[in-house]
């Protein structure tokens, strides 16, 4: 049973790098989260694999990934005015309960056997409902977990566990799938969400650094008001701007892994599924690698966001050419390092730059924008590689991650870099349609 005395803060959070593990309610969450995220990969690899299998043509992958975050794009934005609004602990335990519901069904028709590619879409299509509200809510959450002294670590720290998930879970769906087949990933992924829901709930509410919340708006042109001023704050505050338009561009054009990899390793490499979860392992290792970095690295620097991609775009061109096993996982512990210095630094500077009551809109357009690029790379990508090859499409993406990188250091050298800030309070920041409750 998870009891209070196993989330007491030991030395590690007497060091800077790891003080949000001061805040119990902090502790519980990162817990519950680094359990269920391993198996979230495992589901992720095994789905892949499964769809691969199914139909033998990677354009298939594309289409599954657009069917799951499709509803993220149409119903994205509003959850950012449901975050800033409701009690988020509580709407997170009704996603992540869905979300369990939606694994058991699938890890269902697995094992017996009736699982066919349209059943797969369907389930893509719910889950993507479900992670419309919960990613805004659940990125809005953190600062009342650790509240503003500690976010930039919480963040940093996040990435750090969604990242050691990303190593451990590939890793391990891949060894499953060649010893057992795909429906194992999918039964431990839906147990997974258990640790996440009893986390939420052993949670004091007393704890939590709950902002002022904005009025449930009561019309639609109240909801129209109230996402006009997230997006207003996004388009004149600089650096957020520039965030949400590197890390969206490169997530469409250059991230790709799960499209591409599953035909690159069997196609190109000539590895099996194994060799695929390795592959998808060795991403995740560098994407630890650059979350630890970032958790020690003191106060995000936006420079870092340009500097990530132009290190995806440089690695994934030499991906693309490569056909030695080894060399490929080098370059993928790369291509990870770069995506999440990217992206975690984009995500930190956005939770600093914005103020609270803001802070679920603005979120939302960050996670929208970051889940448009699944469906609209995902299909452009999976197409290309499914005329020309896995391999040319990895090239292309490359090539495209380059120029948004150098695009960057040119935008950030022109003043956005200087423009991180920390706002206190809502203050006035705020317009007129942000009502306190």
């Amino acid at each position: 049973m998870i009891g209070r005395d196993a989330f007491r803060p030991h030395r590690l959070t007497r060091s800077d790098g790891m003080r949000a593990f001061r805040h119990r309610n902090y502790r519980l969450f990162f817990s519950g989260q680094a359990i269920s995220l391993v198996g979230t990969w495992m589901q992720q690899v095994a789905q892949a694999w499964l769809v691969l299998e199914l139909t033998h043509d990677p354009v298939w992958l594309g289409i599954v990934a657009a069917a799951q975050f499709l509803p993220v794009m149409i119903l994205g934005l509003f959850a950012g005015v449901a975050a800033d609004a409701l009690p988020k602990r509580r709407v997170l335990i009704w996603t992540q309960t869905a979300m369990m519901i939606l694994a058991a069904v699938l890890a269902a028709l697995v094992i017996g056997g009736v699982v066919q590619v349209w059943m797969i879409l369907v389930l893509a299509f719910l889950l993507g409902i479900a992670n419309a509200v919960d990613m805004p809510v659940r990125q809005a959450f953190s600062i009342e977990l650790v509240g503003r002294e500690d976010i930039g670590n919480a963040v940093a720290l996040n990435s750090a566990m969604f990242n050691g998930a990303r190593v451990i879970g590939p890793a391990a769906a891949g060894l499953a799938i060649a010893a057992f087949g795909v429906g194992p990933a999918f039964v431990i992924n839906a147990f997974s969400f258990l640790a996440v829901i009893i986390g939420l709930r052993l949670m004091d509410e007393r704890d939590l650094q709950v902002p002022t919340r904005i009025a449930r708006p009561e019309s639609a042109r109240a909801v129209v008001s109230d996402l006009r001023e997230g997006l207003a704050f996004v388009r004149r505050t600089q650096i957020v701007l520039l965030a949400v338009v590197v890390v969206g561009s490169v997530a469409t054009v250059g991230m790709n892994f799960g499209v591409l990899i599953p035909a690159f390793a069997q196609d190109d490499l000539g590895s099996g599924a194994a060799g695929y979860g390795f592959l998808m392992a060795a991403s995740g290792v560098g994407s630890l690698l650059a979350a630890v970095r970032l958790v020690f690295g003191g106060r995000p620097r936006a420079i870092r966001l340009a500097n990530g991609a132009l290190i995806v775009g440089v690695a994934s061109l030499a991906l693309a050419v490569t056909r030695e096993f080894p060399v490929a996982l080098g370059l993928m512990v790369l291509i990870g390092f770069g995506s999440i210095l990217m992206a975690a630094t984009g995500n930190a500077t956005i939770q600093l730059a914005v103020p609270d009551q803001l802070r679920g809109r603005v979120m939302s357009v960050y996670t929208t924008v970051f889940s448009a690029s699944v469906p609209v790379g995902g299909l452009a990508m999976g197409a290309v590689a499914s005329a020309f090859g896995a391999a040319a499409a990895i090239a292309l993406g490359g090539a495209l991650t380059l120029l948004i990188g150098f695009g960057a250091l040119a935008w950030g050298r022109g003043g956005a870099f200087e423009t991180v800030s920390a706002p206190t309070s809502s203050g006035g920041m705020l317009t007129g349609s942000a009502r306190p409750r």
